[in-house]
């Protein structure tokens, strides 16, 4: 679960898998569910902004962010990790670190690109799993 996130080693797969791709959908899910995400047919619960922190910092901050909002049931979230323009060598590190670190957390089903109006390629929506009803 979220200890995944935080502990696991980053392979070079991973890297490559997702770090330079535009959305991810968890395998055996519906396509709509994807679309229906980039369409904004789901409300933005909570954000987070990482922008000035190193990896490590922003590991932490996002694992933290998704404990805290599958414990209070929210599902659609908004992670802004910026496009990079004040890292060393104007790369975009964090941009595709977030996108490995939500692909390998099994409480996430899909995440896209936010449109432009909402951080664009700066800012990712993420949805995750919901909460199994009370017995």
């Amino acid at each position: 679960m979220i200890g995944e996130l935080l502990h696991a080693p980053l392979a070079i797969d991973d890297w490559l898998d997702l770090g330079g791709a535009d959305s991810f959908l968890r395998s055996g899910l519906p396509r709509v569910l994807l679309r229906d995400l980039r369409r904004g047919r789901w409300s933005i619960q909570d954000h987070v902004d990482l922008h000035g922190m190193n990896r490590h910092e922003a590991h932490q901050q996002v694992a933290l962010f998704l404990a805290d909002s599958l414990a209070v049931g929210k599902r659609c979230l908004r992670i802004v990790h910026g496009r990079g323009n004040g890292s060393p060598g104007r790369e975009a590190i964090l941009r595709q670190l977030v996108k490995v670190w939500l692909g390998r957390c099994k409480d996430v089903l899909a995440f896209c690109h936010a449109p432009a109006c909402d951080g664009g390629d700066g800012a990712l929506w993420v949805l995750l799993k919901g909460r199994g009803k009370p017995r």
